[in-house]
């Protein structure tokens, strides 16, 4: 299959076609799965989510956090010894943003009238603090930025995410009108 049958409307698309395509080819052309083995199956199909996911930082290229995260953890997973030290730096970095974060929360008004406004204000801002943090889960690499660096780096994961599903179905509609 030729990914300009796939008509990419992108050059985001069309880097993502033609890298995914070559990815499942190699994944592919690994040993044959036999349908009655479970592991056999998991395991083609971290290998398919693997493809899914180099292909789309690569095509991404390292402009993105998101991407450089994606890169690193594949990376890293194949080269242990890359992670101690990064780990280590990392982790100084998460603390360090968690502290920051979260240091507004903690201070005290020092008013009694401002305590009762604060307490609801605190209290939005908690809720707040907590969907950001589930967000900082969901988006890699979003432990560490800012809030706005989050909305952005957020917002442009979800474009490729959707990228990545419109080809994905487009493969699978070809791949099942040729059967």
């Amino acid at each position: 299959m030729n990914p300009s049958d796939l008509n990419p409307s992108s050059s985001l698309k069309s880097r993502f076609t033609s890298r995914f395509l070559r990815a499942l080819t190699k994944v592919n052309a690994q040993k044959p799965i036999s349908p009655s083995s479970p592991r056999q199956i998991f395991q083609h199909y971290r290998r398919i989510k693997v493809a899914a996911d180099k292909s789309m930082a690569y095509s991404v290229r390292s402009r993105r956090s998101w991407s450089r995260a994606i890169l690193w953890k594949l990376r890293s997973r194949y080269s242990p010894h890359l992670v101690s030290s990064a780990r280590r730096r990392r982790s100084v970095k998460i603390t360090s943003a968690i502290i920051s974060r979260h240091q507004g929360i903690m201070k005290k008004p020092s008013h009694e009238n401002e305590n009762k406004a604060s307490t609801v204000e605190n209290h939005q801002d908690n809720g707040f603090v907590e969907r950001a943090d589930e967000l900082r889960e969901l988006v890699p690499g979003g432990e560490a930025m800012d809030l706005c660096k989050l909305l952005d780096e957020t917002a442009h994961y979800i474009k490729c995410l959707t990228t990545q599903v419109q080809v994905m179905r487009k493969i699978a509609d070809i791949y099942s009108l040729s059967e």
